[in-house]
């Protein structure tokens, strides 16, 4: 049924299929249960993903992860695995791999509007020989989070050319943009300028950036 109290909201599988047709043809049978080539030639040329876990609870995480192309690897044909870098030992979505293995990544590489998507079980590993063949700059990893694949596919164009978010004319301009200092300064209600902040920031940044540990 939908429910009216909640702007007419849909509570029922059943009640969101009368309003979309079914899925069927490419985008039921591009998913494969395993990596291929192309997964690995996607992973070699991609810099960023997003990690999306959730706890027991189904408090949800989406986490952001960078690095030099190719930093997150194709062990085998079931299996990616990346190293952590230094965060702010926060460790929401290793604390929730903890506790519910179930991920989702989602990788994009600049200039492509196509995204591939992992689905699996997450685990870490202290394991020294899978820390040292993630080593930066002769620095081990200090943990190192691994992927058992369920299921892999190339994501449609579509939101990314939706968003132009490859297309510089489309972005805003410095004195658009909001400025990080000053949201972390009012958010964490810290009483100076927002220039210390930022000060603060690029002096963390610079000295921690490639440092093992702690996201």
């Amino acid at each position: 049924m939908v429910r009216e109290a909640h702007a007419m909201a849909i509570d029922s599988t059943q009640d969101l299929r009368k309003i979309y047709r079914p899925a069927s043809g490419a985008p039921i049978d591009k998913v494969i249960a395993s990596l291929d080539e192309h997964c690995r030639r996607f992973l070699e040329l991609s810099p960023f993903f997003v990690l999306s876990s959730a706890d027991t609870a189904g408090r949800c995480d989406g986490s952001p992860k960078g690095g030099r192309p190719g930093f997150v690897q194709m062990i085998d044909s079931h299996r990616v695995a990346w190293a952590d870098y230094s965060g702010n030992n926060r460790l929401d979505s290793f604390e929730n791999i903890v506790d519910n293995a179930h991920v989702a990544l989602l990788f994009l590489i600049p200039g492509l509007n196509e995204t591939l998507r992992i689905n699996g079980r997450a685990e870490l590993s202290v394991d020294p020989e899978l820390c040292e063949r993630f080593a930066v700059d002769g620095r081990p990893a200090k943990v190192v989070a691994t992927v058992h694949v369920d299921e892999a596919y190339v994501h449609c164009a579509k939101a990314l050319r939706r968003g132009e978010l490859w297309e510089p004319e489309s972005w805003p301009g410095d004195e658009e943009r909001p400025n990080a200092a000053a949201i972390i300064r009012d958010h964490a209600s810290i009483d100076v300028p927002a220039e210390v902040v930022e000060d603060a920031l690029a002096k963390n940044l610079a000295a921690t950036l490639w440092q093992p540990g702690g996201d």
